[in-house]
C-alpha cells in the first residue's frame, strides 16, 4: 500500500481521518508509559510496543493490535524492574506478552475511542481508550507516518495477585505509537 498525508482527511471536530490499509507499529518510536502510586509516591515506567493496525472503510470497523513483552518493563531501577516482571506482578516468565486488541472505533464528541480487550497474564479485560491522532510534517520522499497517542486507566489488581496496601488501585497508561504503511 502506498499512502500519503493527503489521504488523511478531517473528521468531525477537526480530527484526522487515516488512510485505509495496513499499518505497522514502528517499535523504535512506540511505547506504553505507566504511572502508579506506591506508598503515596509515583512510580513511572515504560514498555516498547509492537503491533499493527488495519484501517478500513467505514473507519469504525478498523482494528488494532498492540503488544508489549512483559519482561521489557523499564522503570530506571533494576530492582523494581525485577519485582514488576517477577511472579508477584506480571510474571513475565509464565506470561511473556501483554496485548490490546481493539474491536471497534467510535467517534464521540470528545474525539475517537477504541473499544477492545486488554490481555494481561492470560486474562482479558474490556477496555476503552481515548485516541489522539497526530500527523507530523513529512518531507517529500519520506514514508508517511502517523502518531497516535492513547490513554487509559487499568486496575492494579490486573497485574498483581497479592494485596499490597500501599499500591494505588489505578494505573494510568499512555501509549504512543508511530504507524507506517505495511509494504
Amino acid at each position: 500500500m502506498t499512502a500519503t498525508t493527503s489521504d488523511i482527511q478531517p473528521k468531525p471536530g477537526g480530527q484526522p481521518r487515516l488512510a485505509a490499509g495496513r499499518w505497522r507499529v514502528d517499535p523504535a518510536r512506540s511505547q506504553a508509559s505507566f504511572e502508579a502510586r506506591v506508598a503515596g509516591r509515583p512510580v513511572r515506567g515504560r514498555l516498547p510496543l509492537t503491533g499493527g493496525v488495519l484501517i478500513t472503510e467505514p473507519i469504525e470497523d478498523s482494528t488494532a493490535r498492540l503488544a508489549a513483552r512483559a519482561s521489557a518493563v523499564s522503570t530506571g531501577s533494576a530492582v523494581l524492574d525485577r519485582l514488576l516482571t517477577g511472579p508477584g506482578f506480571l510474571d513475565a516468565a509464565a506470561f511473556p506478552e501483554i496485548s490490546f486488541r481493539s474491536g471497534r472505533l467510535a467517534w464521540v464528541p470528545a474525539g475517537w475511542r477504541a473499544v477492545g480487550r486488554l490481555q494481561v497474564k492470560n486474562t482479558g479485560y474490556d477496555l476503552a481508550c481515548q485516541l489522539d491522532p497526530d500527523l507530523p510534517g513529512t518531507r517529500p520522499g519520506d514514508p508517511p507516518r502517523i502518531i497516535i497517542a492513547s490513554s487509559w486507566v487499568i486496575d492494579s489488581r490486573w497485574v498483581t495477585t497479592r494485596w499490597i496496601p500501599a499500591l494505588g488501585r489505578r494505573i494510568v497508561m499512555t501509549c504512543s505509537f508511530s504507524l507506517e504503511p505495511e509494504m
